[in-house]
């Protein structure tokens, strides 16, 4: 997580990402799991909106002291966007995660990696964009 404190600090570019040794060596797992990590830096530099509706005011007076908020309509609209998501990373109660086969976070970032090597279909690049990258080979070939 040494990229939090850049964020922080406003960069915008993630260095190293991918990255083991130093650079030496680069790891499709370990981009993955760093792609997730970075989505979750990006929710926190995000911040958190503050105003009575944010701060669900309203739901807060009506349920009470003691009372359940996951019910309340407020919470059901808000929690997908509020909460930085893992996909990588398994949540689960330890019950269900293992339940579910109890694959660790580098056993999923090693199927996501295989699984994007595999179907990925980028996106062609525009004439002009092919044209540049030309211009620039040939220009360090002379």
């Amino acid at each position: 997580m040494t990229f939090m404190l850049p964020a922080m600090a406003g960069s915008n570019m993630l260095y190293g990402m991918g990255m083991l040794e130093l650079g030496v060596t680069f790891s499709y797992t370990q981009l993955v799991l760093d792609a997730e990590m970075a989505k979750m830096v990006r929710r926190v530099i995000q911040g958190v909106e503050v105003n009575d509706y944010s701060m669900a005011v309203d739901e807060i007076k009506e349920v009470e002291p003691g009372g359940n908020f996951l019910t309340q309509q407020h919470t059901v609209d808000n929690m997908h966007s509020e909460q930085a998501r893992a996909d990588i990373f398994d949540r689960k109660m330890m019950d269900t995660w293992k339940q579910s086969g109890s694959k660790t976070a580098k056993e999923n970032a090693e199927e996501r990696a295989r699984e994007i090597l595999e179907t990925h279909e980028p996106e062609p690049l525009d004439d002009s964009v092919k044209e540049k990258l030309r211009e620039i080979v040939e220009s360090v070939k002379k």
